[in-house]
């Protein structure tokens, strides 16, 4: 999950719990853009308690960087909890879904349709000239399926963000309720 490049630099998937508040995004992307961290990928909705939302995002930087973005993220007045999970030692699954939309005319039709069986994905919109193909599973996945459907004329790609969670019995929940 995670990766590191000769220069240590690493990339962190950070799970938050915020208030369910206008603005809250907002107060975190100015973060991120005032101290020049990226986010490299970013998913919110509301939990099962819809006053608080779960933001999981992705971003990278020398492991001092990631420990004051969390710091950073943690003084944020509706920030609830902030857990890395990369840093954690604790396990988890992350998930992304990617919605491709290819040329399937002629032979790249067969072709896309074998595509998506064999990473067990789904077409979801089909018109004469092409197929929308909805793929789920973790980054290599998701790149690798890309690969093979760049054959077929990819006319766009839809990503959304990281999503994660802690394996097993764990979860990033208040402490005590709401």
């Amino acid at each position: 999950m995670q990766q590191k490049d000769n220069e240590g630099v690493q990339r962190h998937t950070i799970a938050l719990l915020v208030e369910n508040q206008p603005g809250v995004l907002a107060r975190i992307a100015t973060l991120f853009s005032a101290k020049g961290y990226n986010i490299l990928s970013i998913s919110v909705g509301e939990t099962l308690d819809p006053t608080v939302s779960r933001i999981t995002l992705v971003t990278e930087g020398h492991p001092l960087i990631i420990e004051q973005i969390v710091k950073q993220l943690r003084k944020i007045i509706d920030v609830i909890k902030v857990l890395d999970l990369t840093a954690s030692g604790m396990d988890y699954v992350e998930r992304e879904l990617v919605l491709v939309k290819v040329s399937a005319r002629g032979e790249a039709r067969a072709e896309a349709m074998r595509i998506a069986q064999i990473f067990r994905g789904n077409i979801v919109d089909v018109s004469p000239e092409t197929f929308t193909i909805e793929i789920t599973g973790n980054e290599d996945k998701i790149n690798a399926a890309i690969s093979l459907l760049k054959e077929c004329g990819i006319r766009e790609i839809i990503r959304t963000g990281k999503v994660a969670a802690l394996r097993g019995p764990k979860s990033l929940k208040i402490s005590g309720g709401r």
